[in-house]
């Protein structure tokens, strides 16, 4: 009875070692497998950085020196630098602790500001004038604390809408040809527009060699034919004036009513309001 008893201890020895030598190697296993306490810590860091960064090329548009597309090309050149380090990286994000230089200044992305002007006249569409003329500059000096930029130009005497933003990309689309954007001006003349000038100029000519190519002219209604519409698509530099010129009318005034849809509604002469979110979301899909 005794060798029976000892055989079903040793039985029972034998049984459980393999278990605990089981669960012991699983567990061995387990621990193999789970990842370090800080290198969860190092990869979440990592995705969450990531996840919050902006990349460089939109970060440089952001502080409105140039479209992405053209910040690309700048950082392929080696113009960019992060933490001053030359970054050509396409790509490359960038975390808000960075330091970021374009051609050795410090640049910081800005809220965008889209800021529109109603212009009087003798004021240039220049950022600062070794002249000591008046600029643009002054009338909206207070709109923002966000350096902006005039989008176009108006010449010294032609009054009327002008925006001003940071927003690089914007400003390129707005002024660039491929666009089409659209203005109309209001055109006071020094005589009477013969009905077959305005036939001539809506045909289209040839001025200094290339085409002219107007989208709609017009008397203003209930007005002196002295008074003209003119809706143009065409950046050509002081356009107008120089279509009329070219028969023999000179303007007396030029006032810029509509730019890119936008209106001078409730905007008296030398005042500016800041664009509401859905005239930013219409230029945007222009």
């Amino acid at each position: 009875m005794k060798s029976n008893k000892n055989s079903s201890r040793g039985r029972q020895a034998k049984d459980s070692n393999p278990r605990k030598s089981s669960n012991k190697n699983f567990g061995n296993k387990r621990r193999f497998t789970e990842k370090p306490k800080d290198s969860q810590k190092t990869a979440q860091n990592s995705k969450q950085s990531e996840s919050t960064g902006i990349r460089l090329n939109k970060y440089i548009a952001n502080s409105g020196i140039c479209s992405r597309r053209e910040a690309d090309v700048f950082i392929a050149a080696g113009s960019a630098m992060v933490n001053g380090k030359v970054v050509t990286e396409m790509g490359f994000k960038v975390q808000a602790t960075d330091e970021v230089r374009f051609d050795n200044t410090v640049i910081s992305p800005e809220k965008k500001q889209y800021v529109l002007l109603n212009k009087p006249k003798n004021f240039i569409t220049t950022m600062e004038d070794d002249r000591g003329r008046r600029t643009v500059m002054e009338l909206v000096n207070n709109a923002t604390k966000e350096r902006i930029y005039p989008v176009g130009r108006l010449d010294r005497n032609t009054t009327g809408l002008l925006l001003f933003t940071n927003d690089g990309e914007l400003a390129k689309k707005l002024t660039h040809p491929k666009h089409n954007i659209q203005k109309i001006y209001h055109a006071s003349l020094d005589k009477k527009l013969a009905m077959s000038d305005l036939y001539k100029i809506s045909d289209g000519f040839m001025l200094d060699e290339r085409r002219v190519v107007v989208d709609e002219i017009s008397y203003i209604e209930n007005q002196s034919k002295t008074e003209v519409g003119v809706k143009i698509h065409s950046g050509r530099n002081r356009i107008v004036r120089r279509i009329f010129e070219h028969f023999n009318y000179t303007v007396v005034k030029l006032d810029r009513v509509i730019f890119a849809g936008l209106t001078k509604k409730n905007l008296s002469r030398g005042h500016y309001r800041h664009l509401t979110e859905m005239e930013i979301n219409t230029l945007k899909m222009l």
